[in-house]
C-alpha cells in the first residue's frame, strides 16, 4: 500500500507534533530537580530522532529478517534489498513519509550552578540542573513549527488541486 500525498504530509505533521511535546518538556523541566514522586533526581534532556518510510519493493509479505537472522533479504527476481520490515534500498525506492524512530535521553553533561541558599544544593553549594540550553530548544521548537506549517501547506495545496481538477 502506497502512501498519498495527504498521507505523507500527515506523517510529517505527527512526526513534528512529537518533537514539539518532546521540546515543549524538556523546557517545563529546565529547572526540574526531582523525580516526580518526589525523590532525588534530575530531568534528562529528551531528544526525538526521524526515519524515513520507503516504498516496499519487496512486498508486504516478504521477511525482513529471514529466520530471524539480522541479515539482509536479497529479491533475485526484483533486483532489491530489504533491510527491515517495509523499507527497501534500491535506485528505486521511494520515500513515502517520515515517522518517529526514537526518543532519546540526552549525554550532554548537567549543568553545575552555584546556589548555597537552595535545599537542593550539595555541601559545596552547587544545584545540579538538568542539561538543557533554553535557547537551543527554542530554536528547535520555532525549527519544528516551520516544518509542521510546511506539511500542512502541502496537504492544503494537494486539497486545492484536486478541488480544481474536479471542478474542470
Amino acid at each position: 500500500m502506497s502512501f498519498s500525498s495527504f498521507d505523507i504530509s500527515a506523517s510529517g505533521m505527527h512526526a513534528q507534533k512529537v518533537k514539539m511535546d518532546t521540546i515543549a518538556s524538556n523546557i517545563a523541566n529546565v529547572n526540574t530537580t526531582r523525580h516526580p514522586d518526589g525523590s532525588p533526581g534530575v530531568y534528562i534532556k529528551k531528544d526525538v530522532t526521524f526515519k524515513a518510510i520507503y516504498q516496499d519493493k519487496i512486498g508486504s509479505n516478504a521477511p525482513a529478517f529471514p529466520s530471524g537472522s539480522h541479515e539482509p533479504y536479497w529479491s533475485n527476481n526484483k533486483g532489491t534489498i530489504a533491510l527491515r520490515g517495509g523499507i527497501s534500498y534500491d535506485e528505486n525506492a521511494i520515500a513515502q513519509g517520515v515517522q518517529v524512530s526514537e526518543i532519546t535521553e540526552s549525554k550532554n553533561p548537567y549543568k553545575m550552578v552555584y546556589d548555597p541558599s537552595n535545599p537542593e544544593a550539595d555541601e559545596e553549594g552547587y544545584v545540579t540542573l538538568p542539561n538543557i540550553n533554553i535557547v537551543e530548544e527554542m530554536v528547535n521548537m520555532v525549527s519544528a513549527s516551520k516544518a509542521y506549517e510546511a506539511n500542512s501547506a502541502t496537504a492544503e495545496t494537494v486539497k486545492n488541486m484536486i478541488t480544481a481538477a474536479l471542478k474542470i
